[in-house]
């Protein structure tokens, strides 16, 4: 009887959780676990097991969990909630007998080869090249980014930091936004300007700016405020998506991302509707020599709900990755 193989995409606040069967990555049984309910990832899994009834003859013996946090030491300390434990203490406490952790952007990255077209946006149709890198970006907690390019037998991932580059204003209003930023951070970073917190401390910057009340006390409450006509709210959406952007743009051109470039993560799904609205694209393309290589790079934003667990899917067999 053919076991299946354990996946998951652990963040700060939920892991998701599913199965896979060996030589696919079409997870099924997918539940998502708070994980405050659980003292650790090993409690977890045991309580998913439980749930979707594989224990026993049809307990995993193979598992590839993504987690939001540095994961390259034997002990990982999950950045945004208290789990902690070394990949020895949970491979004998799970049975494994292949245990594979990786960083939640690199499941992102090489989830992307394996999502459909229908779960994919296309905002800037650009040439068609197959083999090439393709850079995977997206705003959410933090800033995450990585590469992914197709080998002869696998996808290789190509993990970065790029999200800490620093932050490149790129016109007046930028500059004012940049000492602002630079006032309360020091250096400034493009991950402290494109994420959740970057999005509101924009919107509070740009009301300073401008003289104007400031309303919000969460990234949801400026998106809502935008989607409900408030400029204040409107100007944050469009210059946040600006600067996404430059960065997108930049990052294309530092690692020749002629595969196309995917927006992911969990804010620019819910700002499709802005994108073209917003100088995205124009800010994407406008590297002034470069123009024109940016210009034939395709743009898409991700749809699809369960990206990390193809990643994990995908890494499980993967040579490339450890």
């Amino acid at each position: 009887m053919t076991r299946p193989a354990l996946i998951g995409d652990i963040g700060g606040t939920n892991a998701r959780l599913a199965l896979v069967l060996p030589g696919t990555t079409d997870p099924y049984s997918i539940l998502t676990l708070p994980c405050a309910d659980y003292p650790g990832v090993v409690e977890a899994v045991q309580d998913y097991l439980e749930r979707v009834g594989a224990t026993g003859d049809q307990a995993p013996r193979e598992a590839c969990l993504a987690f939001a946090c540095p994961v390259h030491d034997e002990r990982v300390t999950m950045t945004n909630n208290h789990w902690d434990f070394t990949k020895s203490e949970v491979k004998d406490a799970l049975g494994l007998e292949l245990f594979k952790v990786i960083n939640d952007f690199m499941g992102q990255a090489l989830g992307v080869p394996h999502v459909p077209d229908t779960d994919l946006v296309t905002i800037h149709q650009g040439a068609i090249v197959d083999h090439a890198t393709r850079l995977v970006i997206g705003p959410g907690t933090g800033l995450g980014m990585a590469g992914v390019f197709p080998a002869r037998r696998a996808w290789i991932p190509l993990p970065n930091e790029g999200g800490h580059a620093s932050f490149a204003p790129t016109d007046d209003r930028e500059l004012e936004i940049y000492q602002h930023f630079h006032r309360r951070y020091g250096r400034v970073s493009v991950e402290r300007v494109l994420c959740g917190q970057g999005l509101l401390d924009l919107y509070r910057i740009l009301a300073e700016i401008e003289g104007l009340p400031s309303t919000a006390t969460s990234p949801a409450e400026v998106t809502r405020a935008a989607n409900a006509g408030d400029p204040l709210g409107r100007d944050t959406i469009l210059r946040f998506l600006k600067i996404l952007g430059d960065t997108a743009g930049d990052a294309a051109l530092t690692i020749g991302a002629r595969g196309g470039v995917y927006l992911c993560g969990g804010i620019v799904p819910r700002l499709i509707d802005w994108l073209p609205h917003s100088g995205f694209l124009n800010a994407f393309c406008a590297k002034g020599r470069m123009r024109p290589y940016n210009e034939a790079i395709s743009v898409h934003v991700v749809k699809a709900p369960w990206t990390g667990l193809l990643g994990a899917a995908e890494a499980l067999h993967n040579e490339e990755v450890e």
